[in-house]
């Protein structure tokens, strides 16, 4: 069996206000692993590593989980930081009336389980990672830059689709590759 690192997950497009935050962070020199703009994503649901043969199964779960959602729109706004302020690991865009998304990963994690990926338990909280963070390095230049854009609205954004991705990690970074794209 052929295996492969997964996730299922709506692309963003990295709008030039996005890529201006990345490189506001990156002026902060905090200690900050940034997301490639064009990787930029909404993750349904972490598969981890999934054999070849569940593909089709995937996908078909993922147009089940689909069928009575039509294209729609979010907002990304404002930014933060998981898990909290004095231990920050993520630095996040979030997402408003992001309701549909969370009924598609809803539907997507409880039909998964049914055929053995692991349920998630906690609550799904949509949100874009633009930023994992190493090291407490510059950690208060880190949050005047995130407070600056903590009620800015980056951009209005048409969902049609969600992907099936293969990540391969690299040194460089990780690569993705979609291998199955389900329409709304």
């Amino acid at each position: 069996m052929i295996k492969f690192r997964g996730f299922i997950a709506v692309d963003i497009d990295a709008k030039p206000v996005i890529v201006q935050f990345l490189k506001d962070i990156t002026s902060s020199n905090a200690d900050v692993k940034l997301v490639e703009p064009q990787n930029i994503h909404v993750t349904l649901k972490f598969l981890g590593d999934v054999q070849d043969d569940k593909i089709d199964q995937i996908e078909q779960i993922m147009k089940d989980s689909v069928e009575e959602v039509k294209p729609f729109t979010v907002k990304l706004i404002g930014t933060g930081v998981f898990p909290n302020k004095n231990y920050i690991r993520v630095v996040w865009i979030g997402i408003q009336d992001a309701e549909n998304i969370v009924t598609i990963s809803g539907n997507i994690n409880e039909k998964l389980s049914q055929i053995g990926f692991k349920k998630e338990k906690r609550g799904f909280s949509a949100h874009l990672t633009v930023g994992r963070v190493k090291t407490a390095k510059n950690k208060e230049v880190l949050l005047k830059t995130i407070e600056k854009y903590r009620n800015f609205e980056f951009s209005i954004q048409e969902v049609n689709s969600i992907k099936l991705k293969k990540s391969e990690l690299t040194p460089k970074g990780p690569i993705y590759t979609t291998l199955k794209e389900v329409k709304l």
